[in-house]
């Protein structure tokens, strides 16, 4: 008989596995805005859509964000010195899955060089450059924080959310004081 009994553990990687799918559930599940990370190295742009930027602190204005180090961005951002960090809204949808799906990022007159040789999106309701001061490297992933140098406010518009899967809008929840 190969009935196991309801009170023994599961095998090591059985729970792991188990645990790893809920994992990715829990964060499926968390909305997160959407920005788009663009460097210069080498002369040559690169960039990737992101949604684990974050802000770290005001005073010194600091962001932070996460890479895979298995990233073709990966090298690009190792070995620069500047970076920018684009927020999305709305109207920005096709863009952020030109930048997360494929690999011709950078053809056409959506973007131009700006301070500090950063590659800057146009069009998009706010963009920050900063200098990368730590890349912690932690097994395939790394955390970069950057000191900001630069930035601008563009029109303000709803932000574009990434949400189990997919991307969204915000809805605003009626609220009476």
């Amino acid at each position: 008989m190969n009935a196991r009994p309801d009170n023994l553990p599961q095998p090591a990687a059985a729970v792991e596995e188990s645990f790893s799918q809920t994992f990715r559930e829990v964060f499926r599940r968390h909305a997160a805005g959407v920005a788009i990370l663009t460097v210069n190295y080498g002369g040559r742009p690169y960039g990737f859509t992101a949604t684990s930027v974050a802000s770290l602190s005001v005073e010194p204005p600091r962001f932070t964000f996460n890479m895979s180090r298995t990233s073709s961005s990966w090298p690009a951002v190792a070995n620069s010195t500047y970076l920018g960090v684009h927020m999305l809204g709305l109207e920005n949808r096709e863009l952020a899955e030109r930048f997360a799906r494929t690999k011709d990022r950078f053809s056409g007159d959506h973007w131009e060089t700006g301070p500090c040789g950063v590659p800057l999106l146009k069009d998009v309701p706010a963009y920050l450059v900063g200098r990368i001061e730590v890349r912690l490297s932690f097994e395939n992933n790394a955390v970069v924080v950057v000191d900001v140098v630069d930035g601008s406010l563009g029109d303000e518009k709803a932000p574009l959310l990434y949400h189990s899967g997919s991307y969204v809008r915000p809805h605003p929840i009626e609220y009476e004081i």
